[in-house]
């Protein structure tokens, strides 16, 4: 089962992809975080990204490609993968669809509407010492502003305040419209409302990858 989860930020991908992961056994696949952990470990692709991300450009498709490539060749993709993040643009995937090894069955596309989404993100918070994420009315930390995991300060990211929330829907929208219509086009493309809790639309998902 090979799937591509696309929303904008605040509708809930991560937390669809968790349960996803644990009943079908795949993996989500974060090609940001890919590339971050080549450069880490310094493996000849990641001293090859490294060059370009120094330097402020777009690393190239086809080295994304590539890591991508890399990755879904490890064990724990022997039954799929969630890819997040990629594709974000019409080449990508195009070149995607050019690769029988990368080949998706499904695209999920998660909705929620703009206030929904303004609600969960404005109320997100986040350890800054180990990236641990709570949110103030579903999951608050047990003691306030302090990380249960390693007592660390939990705040509020910059990007998750409500006039940078505006901001990143409107470019999130304009880069991802043209995807919609181009996995329309194929026939894969799914649409999931996730206005509602977890909960709510977790069967939506269900349907959709036992149908």
């Amino acid at each position: 089962m090979r799937l591509i989860f696309l929303g904008s930020p605040g509708v809930g991908k991560g937390t669809f992809a968790k349960e996803v992961m644990a009943k079908k056994q795949i993996p989500q696949i974060s090609t940001g975080d890919l590339l971050r952990n080549a450069m880490k470990l310094q493996t000849p692709l990641g001293i090859k990204i490294e060059g370009y991300m120094k330097t402020g450009e777009l690393v190239p498709d086809e080295l994304v490609l590539e890591i991508l490539s890399e990755r879904i060749h490890q064990e724990d993709c022997q039954n799929g993968f969630i890819l997040d993040g990629f594709p974000r643009t019409i080449p990508q995937a195009e070149s995607l669809e050019q690769k029988p090894d990368l080949a998706v069955d499904k695209v999920l596309k998660f909705n929620a509407e703009k206030e929904v989404i303004i609600r969960r993100l404005s109320n997100r918070r986040v350890c800054q010492n180990c990236g641990a994420t709570y949110h103030l009315i579903n999951f608050p930390p047990k003691v306030s502003g302090v990380c249960d995991v390693c007592g660390g300060t939990v705040g509020q990211r910059d990007d998750d305040k409500p006039e940078a929330i505006e901001r990143r829907l409107v470019e999130y929208h304009q880069k991802t419209a043209p995807l919609v219509n181009f996995y329309q086009q194929r026939g894969l493309l799914v649409v999931v409302n996730a206005n509602g809790e977890k909960h709510e639309t977790m069967p939506q998902v269900w349907d959709v990858l036992e149908s």
